[in-house]
C-alpha cells in the first residue's frame, strides 16, 4: 500500500490512539519517523519508542504518555504538507501556544524541536506542531 503522506499518517495514528486511550501505537517505520519519535520523547510527549521487525517489515512502536488518565498530547497537527511545504528561518519560527507547545522542524542539521533550532540558529521545514 502506497501512502502519499506517511508523516501525516503517523500523526493521525497517534491522534486516534490517544483518543481511544491506547497504551501503544504501531506504524510502519522509517528513519524520518524515528527521528520525530525521538524529538517527542526528548520533549516528554511520549514514554518511549522502539523498532521491531514483524514478517520482514520494520514496525515503529510508540508508547504513549498519559497524565492522570488524560493524554499528554492534546493537539498534534501537520503543518507542512506534500502539496504545500512551509519553511521558516530561525528567527521567524512560530511559538506554539506561547511557548507551551513545540514545533518539530526538519533542518539541515537534523530533525529537532523549534527551541533547539532557535538555539542552533538554523531554520527549516516545519513538520508539525504539538501541544
Amino acid at each position: 500500500m502506497s501512502l502519499n503522506d506517511p508523516i501525516g499518517d503517523m500523526l493521525a495514528r497517534i491522534k486516534n490512539s490517544l483518543l481511544r486511550n491506547h497504551k501503544k501505537v504501531e506504524l510502519p517505520s522509517s528513519n524520518f519517523k524515528v527521528k520525530i519519535a525521538e524529538v517527542l520523547k526528548n520533549e516528554g510527549y511520549i514514554v518511549d519508542h522502539k523498532i521491531s521487525s514483524i514478517e520482514n517489515k520494520t514496525v515503529l512502536q510508540i508508547e504513549l504518555k498519559y497524565n492522570y488518565g488524560s493524554p499528554v498530547i492534546s493537539t498534534i497537527q501537520r503543518v507542512s504538507k506534500p502539496g504545500r511545504r512551509i519553511f521558516s528561518s530561525a528567527e521567524s519560527l512560530p511559538k506554539i501556544n506561547n511557548g507551551l507547545g513545540i514545533a518539530i522542524v526538519s533542518t539541515p542539521k537534523g530533525v529537532m524541536s523549534d527551541i533547539d533550532a532557535r538555539k542552533n540558529k538554523v531554520g527549516g521545514e516545519i513538520i508539525c506542531k504539538v501541544f
